[in-house]
């Protein structure tokens, strides 16, 4: 299974939190091709709508578009830059890694780096180092070089491309959750080229999950949806030191994960499991209490509430520069979004 075309696209355009630019357009580009409605909004979201046939409810299909990277704090005189995370890095992921910074004139490409371990004293060397600890090198002189290259406040992401692997795996930065976003925009794809589904089905790659939440927030209270199921990633449980039990056991090519919790709602997680089973569907279940670490804990409260689900690819070495998935569950996502949307009809009850 080749890696489909508009995910190659979206992984290899840089977009960190509150910086999407790049990939938002690449998928508003690939919307285009199938609907004449596709717009953003005024915090870089991105939505495509495939109107309804029947009146059934709306639905809303969220997946975040941005991804953790760097921005830069202060430039030394040496020329070396400071740096802070955008979104949670684990610093160790960040020594000796490639880095492309964004800048006013283009892309400037430079490495991480820190003392080396020969420098290292004593206790030093068994720490795991922090961000403070760490520098980017652009290969200026000076500062003065570096400052007319780089500006505090420009932002970067590691510097990978996707790469292939066996059995239709995948390995990239951004996975988390340029997935996301695609399986919302092919959801769409998919309805459209149906005829449409008893609702208006809305594809949406929002911005900011990784720091704020904005994106969803907003674009829930602009869209007001019957229903939102949001897409994001969950750790596959099928790499050493993820530790869960029986009934939570979630491996690459187990197809996507559908989320039952608190917050979420019930009649509209039975939907989704009723539409795997009755599609044959491979899929997983997990369990969330309290927050769901994704978009629906924006969503779900937002305006007069939406009843929300949640459902996720499994994914190995989480915000790291080697996210690993399986091509069959992201597209195992996509057909089970558009079957349920499908079933979205206007009896659906939603009261709680």
């Amino acid at each position: 299974m080749p890696t489909p075309e508009l995910l190659d696209k979206l992984l290899r355009a840089a977009g960190p939190s509150g910086n999407e630019t790049a990939p938002a357009k690449v998928w508003r580009d690939a919307a285009g091709a199938f609907s004449d409605d596709v717009r953003a909004d005024r915090v870089g979201s991105s939505v495509v709508r495939v109107p309804g046939t029947s009146g059934g409810p709306t639905l809303a299909v969220i997946g975040h578009i941005d991804e953790i990277g760097v921005h830069v704090t202060h430039i030394e005189d040496s020329g070396l830059l400071r740096f802070g995370e955008v979104g949670g890095w684990d610093p160790t992921q960040l020594v000796g890694q490639r880095i492309v910074l964004t800048t006013r004139d283009g892309e400037v490409r430079g490495v991480i780096g820190r003392r080396p371990i020969h420098l290292l004293r004593g206790d030093d060397r068994d720490k795991a180092p922090k961000t403070k600890d760490l520098h980017i090198d652009v290969g200026a002189a000076d500062g003065d070089e570096a400052r007319t290259l780089v500006r505090v406040g420009d932002v970067g992401v590691i510097d990978v491309t996707p790469l292939a692997l066996r059995n239709d795996r995948i390995a990239s930065r951004s996975l988390d959750n340029r997935i996301g976003a695609y399986v919302a925009g092919e959801t769409a794809r998919l309805v459209a080229a149906a005829g449409g589904a008893p609702g208006d089905v809305f594809g949406l790659a929002v911005t900011q999950e990784e720091t704020t939440f904005a994106g969803a927030r907003t674009s829930a209270f602009g869209l007001q949806p019957d229903v939102a199921v949001v897409v994001d990633v969950t750790h596959a449980t099928d790499q050493p030191g993820v530790e869960l039990g029986a009934g939570t056991k979630h491996e690459l090519g187990s197809g996507p994960v559908i989320a039952r919790g608190l917050s979420l709602h019930p009649a509209v997680t039975e939907l989704l499991l009723t539409t795997a089973e009755a599609e044959g569907i491979p899929h997983t279940v997990e369990s969330l209490g309290r927050a769901t670490g994704t978009d629906a804990d924006a969503v779900h409260a937002t305006g007069i509430g939406v009843p929300s689900a949640v459902v996720s690819i499994p994914l190995r070495y989480m915000h790291s520069a080697v996210e690993l998935v399986a091509l069959s569950d992201i597209d195992a996502a996509v057909r089970l979004l558009a079957a349920f949307a499908q079933r979205l009809g206007p009896d659906l009850v939603l009261e709680r």
